[in-house]
């Protein structure tokens, strides 16, 4: 598969789709326009913030890069957009530099409890710009408003059709175009003597969630065991997420587009590894029994791929941890050696038990960063989104704030991109 390269330095909102030396010209009237045709969508608009603006924006569900594909089968987004059809060869055109961040005002039928819907927000400069992954792109705000009452599951369609739609047709204003680098990744050739490894990713699952986190070609990944999967699918917008739950530990599609571990992988490929693939595992099972069985499904499969090692990482909080540490554990028992890469808890003055769970074998593990911490904000200039106040804690009655106003967090949560789940930004340790 090749993915060709179309950096973006500026968007200016007109009337016409066009591309020019890092120019996008975007028509907001035909966006806005293909974002209604879906009647769960009340009303939209869009923005542009780019890094440095003192802007906060708020209610922020899903970020995506613009990506179409222009040879080889299937589209961009299968399953979301169009018909499940094997993607992850031929070529595909990406809008680098930039992103779709989609907002939406929603409140969602669930009340309480892990399956509420959250939002999240993002300042494109100071410290919470320093945090965020997302604040150094050209953003494309993609502001929705849906219906009260709509139930989650169709909130989160809407929410993820507009989305990709918009991410889709951005990326066509390329097609015909010659990129500024093209970037091939295939898996056919290996060489030999070199050990083979094998990406184990953990999905967070959620029985309490009509959608429940991590979808493969649209389908929710709560439906099955653990799933092989080639990395080119990740490139083309085969793996996606719950787009009613904002959460900074939370991957968007834009992560999953951009997968840190899958580009380092395929840097080494036939240099000092080879590269074998990808598994998607469910994780947070709600028994002893479940965790060991995704645990020892997923080993299996590592071991039938013939995997000499396996990097484990995993996105999501609580028990599903378990799930994690067995599978390293499981591995190792096969005679897979595992590397572990995951964020660290650690409380708010970094001083508490980093790990929620251990085993014995996971003997070597990178830690990303932590996700706990407190964070203060300053007061925006401006506000964009579809909510002017926020509520920093998410339970029914919780006091709001102005979101324009100085904030002061209790974790990272709230901020989108805040947490590092594989590694993708450029955090150092330092001695204290």
């Amino acid at each position: 598969m090749e993915l060709a390269e179309f950096p973006v330095k500026t968007i200016r909102l007109g009337n016409r789709f066009h591309y020019d030396s890092g120019i996008l010209e975007v028509d907001q009237e035909e966006l806005v326009a293909l974002v209604l045709e879906d009647p769960r969508v009340e009303d939209a608009s869009v923005a542009v913030v780019a890094p440095g603006e003192r802007v906060r924006i708020t209610g922020i569900r899903d970020v995506v890069e613009p990506r179409v594909k222009v040879q080889g089968g299937g589209q961009v987004f299968p399953g979301v957009l169009g018909p499940v059809e094997p993607v992850g060869d031929g070529r595909t055109h990406r809008l680098s530099g930039m992103a779709v961040v989609a907002a939406a005002g929603y409140e969602g039928i669930i009340r309480a409890g892990n399956a509420v819907q959250r939002s999240a927000i993002l300042d494109m400069w100071g410290p919470g710009a320093d945090m965020s992954r997302f604040a150094s792109l050209v953003n494309l705000v993609l502001i929705l408003r849906l219906p009260k009452g709509l139930p989650e599951i169709e909130a989160h369609t809407a929410i993820q059709c507009s989305e990709c739609k918009v991410a889709r047709r951005l990326a066509e204003v390329t097609v015909g175009l010659e990129p500024k680098r093209v970037d091939t990744y295939d898996l056919s050739q290996e060489k030999a003597g070199l050990p083979r490894v094998v990406l184990i990713q953990g999905c967070l699952t959620d029985s309490h969630h009509p959608h429940s986190g991590v979808g493969y070609y649209g389908i929710s990944l709560r439906e099955s065991l653990a799933t092989v999967a080639h990395p080119n699918e990740y490139l083309d917008g085969a793996v996606t997420i719950n787009a009613t739950r904002g959460v900074g530990y939370s991957p968007t599609i834009w992560d999953w587009q951009n997968h840190p571990l899958i580009f380092g992988l395929y840097r080494e490929h036939g240099r000092r590894l080879n590269f074998v693939g990808t598994i998607l595992e469910r994780i947070r099972f709600e028994t002893s029994q479940g965790k060991d069985l995704i645990a020892q499904n997923t080993a299996q499969l590592a071991e039938a791929l013939r995997a000499d090692g396996a990097l484990v990482t995993w996105l999501g909080s609580g028990n599903a941890f378990v799930d994690v540490m067995l599978t390293v554990r499981a591995c190792r028992r096969r005679g897979i050696r595992a590397v572990l890469v995951t964020y660290e808890h650690g409380g708010k003055d970094g001083t508490d038990f980093p790990l929620l769970y251990y085993v014995e074998e996971a003997t070597a593990i990178v830690s990303t960063g932590t996700r706990d911490g407190t964070v203060e904000l300053p007061e925006a200039d401006r506000v964009v989104g579809p909510y002017e106040q926020l509520q920093i804690l998410s339970y029914p009655g919780a006091p709001v704030v102005s979101a324009a106003g100085p904030l002061s967090l209790d974790a990272r949560d709230m901020v989108i991109g805040s947490v590092d789940n594989w590694g993708g930004q450029s955090w150092a340790c330092s001695a204290y």
